[in-house]
């Protein structure tokens, strides 16, 4: 496969990707499927979910990139060796977007969603993460899903964190690894060429 035709398939892939990181990061602000948890500066909302790992990282990071990245497979002023050295800058932000994505959704997870904790008295409580001390426990709240009923409000805020954190951790992860790739596609496009000169010869004879 050519640089050209693999910084196709590179800014196709990362298409998607970004959008799911969007669309989860938008989600996660509406646990419950209620609007009351964005008011007063989100001041209710898992902290992470405020870094806006999906949305910025994950998302308008690589959405750009990948658009260009895209371009450089096609015939035209991004089909060529400029081009190619441009997709390879772009790789970089789009890299530094995914490890910025990875790492607030990792956070995510591992410290858990906020929320109102359940009292042993049946009682609602005041609004913490509860599971921030797991990492002194020998399991995390991820693997004991019984703990998750600790969080009384919004309800089922642990198992939609957890799901939406997992989905922008997993697609940052799938960019990280298809950045890179565009970062040594790039760079052999410049000393090699797209191929786009032998496609366009090849269409013309």
């Amino acid at each position: 496969m050519c640089t050209g035709k693999c910084s196709r398939v590179v800014g196709l892939g990362l298409l998607p990707l970004a959008l799911t990181c969007i669309v989860c990061n938008l989600l996660l602000c509406f646990p419950d499927w209620d609007t009351q948890y964005v008011h007063e500066g989100g001041k209710l909302l898992t902290p992470a979910v405020l870094y806006l790992g999906g949305l910025v990282g994950g998302g308008i990071m690589i959405l750009i990139p990948a658009i260009h990245i895209q371009a450089t497979g096609r015939q035209g002023c991004c089909g060529n060796r400029c081009g190619m050295f441009l997709s390879i800058l772009f790789a970089l932000v789009g890299l530094a977007g995914s490890v910025y994505a990875v790492s607030v959704s990792a956070l995510g997870l591992v410290y858990g969603p906020l929320c109102q904790v359940l009292e042993s008295n049946g009682s609602l409580g005041k609004w913490e993460q509860p599971f921030t001390q797991d990492e002194l426990s020998e399991q995390s709240y991820l693997f004991n899903t019984s703990t998750w009923d600790t969080c009384a409000k919004p309800p089922g805020v642990v198992r939609f964190n957890v799901i939406l954190f997992a989905l922008v951790l997993a697609a940052s992860l799938l960019e990280l690894l298809l950045c890179g790739v565009q970062v040594l596609n790039g760079l052999f496009g410049c000393l090699c060429g797209t191929c786009s000169k032998k496609r366009a010869e090849h269409t013309q004879s």
